[in-house]
C-alpha cells in the first residue's frame, strides 16, 4: 500500500466515525438540559432578588447550545469542516504540483548523471556494462593486462557497493520522512475523532455557569488540530521546492560536457534530515496560527522525539559520508 493510500485511509476513518458523535447527543442533551435549568433559574433569581428587569437575551444561550447538540454532526462539524476544507484542498494542490515537478527533475537528473558517467572514460566502465565489456576487449587477455583487469573488476564492485549503500541510506531517510508525515496525520486524525465524538459533551458542559470557556477551548483546539494537515502540506511543498532548485542547479551543471558529477547526494540527505525533524514542529507552528492550550505535554514529547530522530539520522549520515569520503581518498 502506497503512502498516499494510507493518508486516504485515515481520512476515510474520520468520515466513518463521524456518526458516533450523534450517539453522544442523547447523553449531552440530558446534561445540557439540567445545566440550562440551573442557568435560567439562577439568572431569573438574581434579577428578581435585585428588583431588576429580566434580560431575556442571555437566557437564549442554553437553547442555542441545545440546538447545536441536537444537530451536532450537521451544524457544528459540518460548518467547521466546510469552512476549513478549502484550506486543506488548496495546500494539497500546491504540494501535488511541487512533487510532480520534483519527480520529473529527478528523472532528468538521473539520466544526465548516467550520461556524464558514461561520457567520462575513467568512469564509463563502472556505470555501463557495455563500456566495461568494450574496455576488456580493448585490453585483450595478455598476461601484462591481468592486473589492470583485476583492478577494473575491483573498482566496478566498489562502485556498485558504494552506490548500493547510498541508495539504501537514501531510501531509509525517505521512509523515515514519509513515516513522520504519517505519524502527524495519524495523531491528527485521532485527536479530531476524539474531539468530534466528545464534542456534544463539551457543548453540554459549557451550558453550566462557570464553564463557558469549554466551548471556546473546544473550537480552538479542533481548528488547531484540523490545520495540522495544511501546515504539513505547506512544509512538504517547501522542501520539495528546495529540492527542485537543487536539482535544477545540478541539471544545469550536468549540461557542461566537462563536468564530473558528484554522486554523494549529501545536500539531499541533509534536507531529508531537516524534513524529518521539521515535521514534528508542525503542532507548535499551528499553535501560532490559532492559540490553543492543552497540548503542552504532547508538544514537549514530540520535540524530544524529533531531537532523538535527528541525532540518529545525523549520526548515520555523518558515518556514511565519512566512509564514502575515506574510500574516495584511498582511491
Amino acid at each position: 500500500m502506497e503512502w498516499d493510500n494510507l493518508h486516504e485511509l485515515l481520512r476515510s476513518l474520520y468520515d466513518d466515525m463521524m456518526p458516533l458523535a450523534g450517539d453522544m447527543a442523547a447523553v449531552a442533551k440530558g446534561l445540557a438540559g439540567l445545566g440550562a435549568l440551573f442557568y435560567v433559574a439562577l439568572k431569573v433569581w438574581q434579577a428578581l432578588s435585585r428588583a431588576e428587569p429580566i434580560d431575556v437575551f442571555p437566557l437564549l444561550r442554553p437553547f442555542a447550545l441545545g440546538l447545536c447538540i441536537m444537530f451536532f454532526p450537521t451544524i457544528v462539524l459540518g460548518t467547521i469542516n466546510a469552512v476549513l476544507s478549502p484550506v486543506v484542498t488548496g495546500t494539497h494542490a500546491i504540494l501535488e504540483d511541487q512533487v510532480l515537478d520534483l519527480n520529473q527533475l529527478q528523472q532528468q537528473k538521473d539520466q544526465l548523471e548516467y550520461e556524464a558517467m558514461v561520457r567520462n572514460p575513467e568512469t564509463a566502465y563502472m556505470a555501463s556494462d557495455e563500456e566495461f565489456d568494450k574496455k576488456l576487449d580493448e585490453l585483450g587477455w595478455s598476461p601484462s593486462d591481468v592486473g589492470t583487469m583485476a583492478g577494473m573488476y575491483m573498482d566496478r564492485q566498489a562502485y556498485k557497493i558504494e552506490k548500493a549503500i547510498k541508495d539504501w541510506f537514501r531510501n531509509l531517510l525517505e521512509i523515515l520522512f514519509q513515516a513522520a508525515a504519517l505519524v502527524i496525520d495519524t495523531i491528527r486524525t485521532f485527536f479530531l475523532i476524539v474531539l468530534s465524538i466528545l464534542g456534544p459533551i463539551a457543548f453540554a458542559i459549557s451550558v453550566w455557569d462557570g464553564f463557558q470557556s469549554t466551548l471556546t477551548q473546544w473550537i480552538t483546539r479542533y481548528v488547531s488540530v484540523y490545520l495540522w494537515l495544511p501546515v504539513s502540506d505547506l512544509f512538504s511543498s517547501m522542501l520539495a521546492r528546495i529540492q527542485s532548485l537543487i536539482l535544477e542547479r545540478d541539471i544545469a551543471m550536468l549540461a557542461d560536457p566537462t563536468y564530473i558529477p558528484d554522486t554523494s547526494n549529501t545536500v539531499y540527505i541533509i534536507f531529508m534530515i531537516i524534513g524529518i525533524v521539521g515535521y514534528f514542529t508542525i503542532p507548535t507552528v499551528t499553535g501560532w496560527v490559532i492559540q490553543a492550550g492543552g497540548a503542552g505535554n504532547f508538544t514537549r514529547n514530540v520535540n524530544q522525539t524529533a531531537m532523538k530522530a535527528g541525532n540518529l539520522a545525523g549520526a548515520g549520515a555523518g558515518s556514511t559520508v565519512g566512509n564514502i569520503g575515506g574510500k574516495l581518498m584511498n582511491k
